[in-house]
């Protein structure tokens, strides 16, 4: 399981943000795809929006890559 640190100051993500910064995707316009596809959940239930804020202790799974928790 991979952990990502949010910045110093922030306690959110936005998913969309995390896709990328963890590689999932290559740009921002193919999250909504990755999403609509049912390839991603959060705390284990399916999640389509891109835009869902992710704070310290989310686990999100990602079909294909290492799972990311949120520290």
């Amino acid at each position: 399981m991979r952990i990502v640190d949010l910045r110093p100051g922030e306690d959110s993500i936005r998913l969309g943000q995390l896709l990328k910064l963890v590689d999932a995707v290559p740009t921002g316009a193919q999250v909504k795809d990755v999403l609509l596809a049912g390839a991603v959940s959060v705390n284990g239930e399916p999640e389509e929006r891109r835009g869902r804020q992710l704070r310290s202790g989310d686990a999100v799974t990602i079909e294909g890559h290492e799972d990311v928790r949120i520290k």
